[in-house]
């Protein structure tokens, strides 16, 4: 048996469904099922409050920081652990102090709930929001440029994906963030769908604020997640949400100052079980190579799905070439929302989970390093199998 068929029989969701929905939600290894068990026991065991498992806790922060910025190539102190990757987002958003006139530059492939939170930031602060072009540089044009032309010296903030989760399309964020500090704004990331998918160094990468999840591409457990925040940019950064885990109180707790480092957007209590079920889901990808190495094998999935599909006369990808993601999208060439759904349903039924995205309309199939060629087939069959007369 292959190293790649015993690593895959650690993830129990595996044995009775074909999987291509990572951008959603990866399915946790046994590993990380385990050790939320274990993790849960051992606090009732030794008491839900007290010294011991309060010093305990504080253990499994840090070494769940720890592990999230050996991920991510950055410094522990740069991490905020946080529920998802909205409630990073909002951390950043909220968190500059917004002046009547400021401007907000998305790109139009941004998730609703950033979309959303924009907005909110506008009517209350008289803060204009804009959107930048980037869908249509998806097979030509430079989106580095498209960012370029509609920022304003009045922006405070751009927002982007680092890769986007409606096309797969992967951002050159090094370039984009050399862009938005020679204007004079801040650059922040929704990593949804790029933390455990591509190799990363956010010291490098040069953003101000990065957002992502661990229950996606790392297959962690749902409700724990990280936000990056560079540490010249923590520098006028103020916190969102307040409470005793981002303050150092003094014995009398009379007054109160901010952690110098992430910890200080960090709140209160947590399901801190679900934090040795992430470090086991990271550990868990790192048994079986590095980040590039996975990202390699992501990236030959991705191409061979895409190829597949391409073939198909009723298929149409949006990508006019491979893509550099492991996230692919296509559509019918005789579609509607209705035909969309109904064939995200039909494959479902067969047991091939994929979904689908309203804008631009299309099917999403998601493939990880560890997804097998035999399952991409039957795929890409069972598409072929709903366009016959007995299906529709």
């Amino acid at each position: 048996m292959s190293t790649l068929h015993h690593h895959r029989e650690q993830i129990p969701a595996l044995a009775n469904k074909f999987y291509f929905n990572y951008g959603g939600q990866g399915p946790m290894p046994q590993s990380a099922l385990s050790a939320i068990t274990e993790a849960q026991a051992y606090i009732q065991e030794v008491g839900p409050f007290g010294t011991k498992v309060n010093c305990w806790i504080e253990e499994e922060i840090e070494a769940t920081r720890v592990a999230i910025a050996s991920e991510l190539n950055a410094p522990p102190e740069t991490i905020t652990l946080t529920e998802d990757v909205t409630v990073g987002c909002n951390i950043a958003m909220w968190g500059i102090e917004w002046h009547s006139g400021d401007h907000i530059l998305l790109s139009d492939c941004e998730h609703p709930g950033i979309i959303a939170t924009a907005r909110e930031i506008s009517r209350r602060e008289a803060v204009e929001v804009t959107v930048c072009p980037v869908l249509a540089t998806l097979n030509e044009g430079d989106p580095v440029e498209a960012i370029a032309q509609h920022l304003r010296p009045s922006t405070r903030l751009v927002i982007l994906s680092h890769v986007l989760w409606n096309t797969g399309q992967i951002l050159p964020l090094d370039k984009i963030a050399k862009v938005c500090h020679e204007n004079n704004a801040r650059l922040m990331i929704d990593a949804a769908q790029s933390v455990g998918l591509l190799p990363l160094n956010l010291t490098e990468l040069g953003v101000d604020f990065y957002a992502f999840t661990g229950h996606k591409w790392l297959c962690g457990p749902g409700g724990v997640g990280g936000l990056y925040v560079k540490p010249e940019a923590r520098e006028n950064h103020h916190p969102t949400f307040i409470g005793w885990r981002g303050i150092i109180s003094n014995s009398q707790a009379k007054s109160a100052n901010w952690y110098p480092d992430g910890r200080r957007y960090e709140v209160a209590t947590s399901n801190y079980p679900l934090y040795a079920g992430l470090r086991e889901a990271i550990s868990f990808h790192q048994q079986w190579g590095t980040a590039t190495e996975r990202f390699q094998q992501i990236c030959q999935k991705t191409q061979y799905l895409w190829q597949r599909l391409q073939a198909l006369p009723e298929i149409k990808c949006l990508r006019t070439s491979p893509p550099e993601s492991g996230l692919v999208s296509f559509q019918l060439t005789h579609h509607t929302p209705q035909t969309s759904q109904q064939l995200v349903e039909f494959l479902e039924s067969l047991g091939y989970l994929t979904r689908r995205i309203a804008n631009p309309d299309c099917v999403r199939a998601c493939v990880h390093y560890f997804t097998l060629e035999s399952e991409i087939d039957g795929l890409v069959e069972a598409i072929q199998r709903w366009k016959d007369p007995q299906y529709t």
